[in-house]
This record gives C-alpha cells, structure tokens and sequence, in this order.
C-alpha cells in the first residue's frame, strides 16, 4: 500500500469537518505534505465522484456525498490500492522443485485472498465512522487531561 491512501483519507475527512471548499494548499498543510501531492490525489477522488472541485480564486476541493455513504473501499477502488503486494518472487516456476516451482503462486494466491479480505473491511468503515473515532479520541484526551 502506499500513502496515497493515508493521503485520501485524511483529505476526505478534513473536506468533511470543514464543510467548505479547501484549497490544496490547505489541504497540503493540515495532511503535512506538499500541494502537488494532494492535487494527484484528489484528482482521482473527483474522477471517482468522491469529491468535486471549484475553480478560481477561492477554488478548491469539496466533499460532495454524504460522510456516511463514503466508505474507504471508494478511496482504494479511487486509488487502485493493494495492500497486500510484493514485487519479488521467491523460486523459478521452470525448475523442477516442487516448492521452488509453485511458492510464487501460492503466495500471489495468498495476496490476492489477503486483500480482498482488506477491501471487505473498508467497504465497512466510513468517513463518518473515522469522524467520530476523531470525536471519541479528542474527548478521550481531554477527560484524561482534566484528571491529571
């Protein structure tokens, strides 16, 4: 996986909590990485329907579904994430070895399940779900502030 998808997801809930066309650079900013990076992203999150843009002077991105119906498995299928992958492969298929001849379809077999089992998951946890996780975790740290 790459942080293409970190990137995506941060974006995503920002242009939610703000509720309001962002800039990249604000975008850029609040993820901590550079404008162009952001631009690359949320390019394929528009062609995705995920988000829209706004050109001019106060353009920008904007998030325009709902939180709720926004799951993280449109963010990979926007990006076109693997989380499970590996660009090396052990053994030979031409050699006569059993384990040498078929480990890299096993272990190919063994991505391909992994990540689907990955993209069953996002399909469950939406923008909002990750909302109110920010939610219980702010007033989680700050019960345990005022205890102190």
């Amino acid at each position: 996986m790459t942080s293409e998808f970190a990137v995506a997801v941060h974006s995503v809930v920002y242009l939610n909590q703000r509720q309001t066309t962002t800039s990249s650079e604000e975008l850029a900013s609040n993820v901590c990485t550079n404008p162009a990076r952001i631009r690359k992203v949320m390019a394929k999150l528009k062609k995705a329907g995920i988000i829209e843009t706004k050109e001019g002077l106060e353009g920008g991105y904007h998030l325009i579904q709902e939180p709720s119906t926004v799951n993280l498995k449109q963010i990979c299928d926007a990006l076109d994430v693997s989380f499970v992958s590996s660009s090396w492969k052990s053994g030979d298929e031409n050699m006569p070895c059993m384990v040498a001849s078929g480990m890299s379809g096993v272990m190919d077999a063994m991505y391909a399940e992994l990540n689907e089992l990955c993209r069953s998951r996002m399909e469950q946890i939406t923008i909002k779900d990750i909302q109110e996780q920010l939610i219980r975790n702010r007033q989680r740290s700050k019960k345990m502030a005022g205890d102190e």
